[in-house]
């Protein structure tokens, strides 16, 4: 081999100056473009964790009024917070998870309905994706009043049910975990099946017919093409779901009980409001951030694409 096909590439030419000032300009642009963001998100999401961090170690001097705490480091909070109120933080767990679940099976019809069954229905396919929608269009409260109504004991729903004898004569629907469970997946439905449109939206369907013309059944197109490609929107659609569920107090303040059917964020807003017991409430807060955060990251690491690592 000669020493001409054996020698190595020089190395580029230094920059000019003028190259390297309009370099050093597009930094700061980039810094500046960046800076408002980051100062954002310290002022409004890193200062109040720390804060409310800090207010779950304070503790109440001897003597003193309600609502008076000063700073401490008193860790017995957790174990107080823990040890009275693990079953209604399991219990979020469990409701955020089934409506979840709920919202998924409900929601992943809706969106494949729309944006695959009635791609060449322009119009048909508008007024669902509108309907879809529209529960944003109103107040996340006045949606669950309305739930309320729905389920009431005078409704239609119950109504039905006595006729056919699901439910007994003194039967009920409100105040139960089913009501709670309900309004979890009636309210955040929308946060599951957009995210699950806009990946099927995207769909070729190509695809399927040529899954089809290799002799694959309409369910192995579905299995081994559809659902493959629109996991990214079922992945996030969970996620948008699960996450804020957890932490809702409203369903369960409005469709249950203060029983068998309280959450943990009905519980961490009684503590803040009425019994004005902050540090208790902040750790609460703490233990649910932290468990969430736990959870969504074992699921990225166990679903999650490639992207987003």
């Amino acid at each position: 081999m000669s020493a001409a096909a054996t020698r190595r590439p020089e190395p580029a030419e230094d920059l000019s100056a003028a190259e390297q000032q309009a370099e050093k300009a597009r930094g700061r642009v980039g810094v500046g473009l960046i800076v408002p963001g980051f100062v954002f998100l310290l002022l409004f999401f890193a200062a109040p964790v720390f804060v409310l961090l800090a207010m779950s170690l304070y503790a109440r001097p001897p003597g003193a009024e309600t609502g008076v705490f000063v700073p401490a480091f008193e860790v017995s909070n957790y174990v107080v917070a823990l040890s009275e109120y693990w079953v209604p933080l399991l219990r979020s767990f469990l409701f955020a998870a089934i409506a979840t679940v709920l919202a998924l099976f409900i929601g992943y019809t809706m969106a494949y309905l729309v944006a695959v069954r009635l791609r060449q229905q322009k119009l048909l396919a508008s007024i669902l994706l509108v309907i879809l929608i529209a529960p944003f269009f109103s107040s996340f409260v006045l949606r669950t009043q309305a739930w309320k109504q729905i389920l009431s004991d005078e409704g239609f729903v119950v109504e039905a049910l006595r006729f056919v004898a699901i439910l007994p004569e003194d039967g009920r629907l409100t105040a139960t975990a089913f009501a709670v469970v309900a309004g979890l997946t009636y309210n955040f439905l929308p946060f599951m099946a957009l995210p699950i449109y806009a990946s099927l939206e995207r769909l070729e369907t190509r695809l399927l017919e040529a899954a089809g013309d290799l002799y694959a059944s309409p369910m192995t197109a579905f299995r081994k093409v559809t659902l493959p490609l629109s996991m990214p929107g079922v992945f996030a659609g969970t996620l948008l779901t699960f996450i804020p569920a957890s932490g809702d107090y409203i369903n369960a303040t409005i469709l249950g009980n203060n029983r068998d059917t309280a959450m943990i964020g009905q519980v961490i807003d009684s503590r803040f409001f009425k019994i004005v017991d902050y540090p208790t409430a902040a750790a609460l807060s703490a233990v649910l951030m932290v468990i969430i955060l736990i959870l969504v990251m074992a699921y990225i690491r166990k679903f999650g694409t490639k992207e987003l690592f």
